[in-house]
């Protein structure tokens, strides 16, 4: 059906849906008067015409009014018939019209309602169908796509009736309505992404613009909200508004995007190793966009599916992005320190400027605040550790702190370190930092973890295994990939306690629970290989774990029990100054007292309890007393050398 512009004379689909409703209406002796009147006086007639109605309105088609070209538009890509437009465009006006309305309930009397039946509207247009008319009607293109529906009453098809959904009525008269389950894709945040993903989403329009058969657009993120604001972006550079489709896919959804001109969007979540076909509308002849996971794979069902991960942008792009929020000199320093995505990085300097009141420039201060405060996505499966731990408050052998320290240097340049090195080198560097503390409960290792992250000024999360792991299949997978995507996106430090129970040594397999627990560990060592962020795990022994898992590791460090030298350091670090033991005091604790340092802090807890009763400094039987409570947990008895009554005991 083509069409031109006409004169204002020329009759439109209107009309002739009226003049037919009038010639099925000729022999209704009950029509009301006034509505016989309306469709007689209104609209043109059969008899003005001077051919079949169905020739007239094909001839008339050729000169279509402006105002039709939306469903004749329709029409062509549907497939329509010549009696369908008319029938659709009849019960558009039923909706709208209530003579019309009337004038439909009187002429299929005594059937009841005011919208069209099937009988009637093959009485009104099926004078080329003869006998056929009902069924054509009743199964035609239509109603197939979900353009008009047709009640399900358990009645003879002549009687059931046909409607419009109500978004796809207004979208052919310029009406934007939604549908349901669908919402519009709207840019959440402004999200400045930066030059390398944006001449991507210049090239991804480029691609669909001249693309001749539908084809789909995944775009993926461990963040969704940079996923979002991707999607918009190529929304815009096409030129067409984009819909969310949230619910079920239903009839008639494919007519109403196309006559609004707009792309469905899809926000699906696959789990690893998840395959599954692309989302298709039936009948909908353009394009589809996908907000993905990172995981899984979309099966191409004859359209082209192109899969796009947006990167961690580089330093270069990091520092122009940071500039929106900060002053250049500051922009290059957080660029160089972290891999902040470029929806982290709005965040963050939105969040910033929000504590800050807006005024003022912001320092790397506020920005360390905002990243503990900022949304990460990650508080269903981690929490965050607020404390900030100093370096006099790791007390740690000589050693063991330099290889700390060298851990968090390998953690600032991860982002550069193969710069300048050989292709064997950069072949398969990953910017991931991954960290094995190991060694008996109390030792520090958690604490050191807190220091790691107060030194490269990134909050801190530990992994809760109670909400990662799940006895369903592919559960335990899927919820630890999510975890791991959010973080490398946000840039936080991971502490995974414990964990040889996720990272364990595989089993001999004798059934298929065995396999199943295989395949899973697989998994994990496989996605930790592949984490490019900073993860730290802990456990009490190395023995616990795989031997690949060794392989995937850059660091192994060992905390071991203190020796005597370091138990006094871990007392003085604790105590402060708020005490009056002395020198001789602190080493014959030292010395006797064979605990670790959370055993040290727990004593001091309870020393202070019973100092409090005194309301003074920490004494030498306060500490004692704190050290007894503290063997009895551990069913021991106190060391003979602390149950001697000292000099300066009060």
């Amino acid at each position: 059906m083509k069409h031109r512009s006409a004169p204002a004379m020329v009759p439109d689909i209107l009309d002739f849906a009226l003049a037919g409703l009038a010639q099925a209406t000729v022999e209704c002796s009950a029509m009301d008067a006034g509505v016989r009147q309306l469709l007689q006086a209104r609209r043109i007639s059969v008899e003005e015409l001077g051919r079949p109605l169905l020739t007239a309105f094909q001839d008339t088609l050729r000169e279509a009014q402006p105002h039709d070209y939306a469903l004749i538009n329709l029409a062509d890509q549907f497939g329509l018939t010549l009696v369908e437009v008319l029938c659709l465009r009849l019960v558009m006006i039923a909706e709208e019209d209530l003579q019309v309305g009337h004038a439909i309930a009187q002429a299929q009397a005594p059937i009841a309602g005011h919208r069209p039946t099937v009988g009637l509207l093959a009485r009104a247009f099926g004078e080329s169908l003869g006998v056929r008319a009902v069924q054509v009607i009743g199964h035609g293109s239509a109603v197939r796509h979900g353009i008009l529906r047709i009640s399900a009453e358990d009645a003879p098809l002549a009687e059931r009736q046909l409607s419009i959904p109500l978004p796809i009525s207004l979208a052919l008269q310029g009406v934007v309505a939604p549908w349901p389950g669908a919402r519009p894709l709207e840019a959440r945040l402004a999200i400045p992404l930066g030059s390398g993903p944006d001449a991507r989403i210049e090239a991804l329009a480029r691609q669909l613009h001249e693309a001749n058969q539908p084809e789909v657009i995944a775009i993926r993120s461990g963040e969704p909200l940079e996923a979002h604001a991707a999607l918009a972006q190529l929304c815009t550079a096409l030129g067409r508004p984009g819909w969310i489709i949230e619910g079920e896919v239903t009839d008639g959804l494919g007519a109403w995007l196309y006559v609004q001109g707009s792309v469905p969007v899809f926000q699906l979540q696959l789990a690893p190793g998840e395959r599954r076909a692309a989302p298709r509308i039936a009948g909908f002849p353009g394009h589809t966009l996908v907000q993905a996971s990172i995981d899984g794979e979309f099966e191409s069902d004859g359209r082209r599916v192109t899969d796009w991960r947006i990167p961690i942008p580089s330093r270069q792009q990091r520092a122009l992005l940071w500039e929106y929020h900060v002053s250049s000199s500051l922009a290059r320093k957080l660029a160089d320190e972290h891999r902040h995505s470029a929806a982290r990085i709005a965040t963050l300097g939105r969040e910033a400027r929000f504590e800050k009141g807006g005024d003022g420039e912001l320092s790397l201060a506020d920005v360390q605040a905002a990243a503990r405060k900022a949304p990460s996505g990650l508080s269903a499966l981690a929490e965050l550790v607020a404390d900030e731990v100093s370096d006099p408050a790791l007390v740690v052998p000589a050693l063991l702190k330099q290889d700390l320290e060298d851990f968090v240097e390998r953690c600032r340049r991860r982002d550069g370190l193969v710069e300048g090195f050989g292709p064997a080198l950069q072949a398969r560097y990953r910017p991931g930092v991954r960290a094995l503390l190991v060694g008996p409960t109390g030792t520090g290792k958690t604490l050191a973890a807190s220091w790691i992250a107060t030194r490269l000024r990134l909050p801190l999360f530990r992994v809760d295994l109670s909400a990662v792991t799940s006895k369903y299949i592919g559960d335990t997978e899927k919820n630890l990939s999510q975890l791991l995507s959010r973080a490398e996106e946000s840039e936080v430090v991971l502490l995974f306690d414990e964990a040889d129970s996720l990272f364990g040594k595989r089993t001999e397999v004798r059934d298929a629970h065995d396999r199943f627990a295989n395949a899973q560990t697989n998994f994990l060592l496989q996605r930790l290989e592949n984490y490019d962020g900073i993860v730290l795990l802990t456990s009490n022994s190395r023995t616990r774990f795989d031997s690949a898992f060794a392989r995937r590791l850059d660091l192994i460090l060992e905390f071991a029990a203190p020796n005597a030298e370091e138990r006094r350091a871990l007392w003085q670090a604790h105590l402060g100054d708020a005490h009056t033991l002395r020198p001789g005091d602190m080493n014959r604790i030292a010395m006797a007292a064979e605990i670790s340092g959370g055993q040290i802090r727990s004593a001091l807890l309870s020393a202070a309890i019973h100092a409090a009763r005194h309301d003074g400094p920490i004494r030498l039987n306060d500490v004692i007393h704190g050290l007894q409570a503290e063997y009895r947990k551990m069913g021991r008895q106190l060391p003979e050398q602390l149950r001697i009554p000292a000099t300066g005991v009060s």
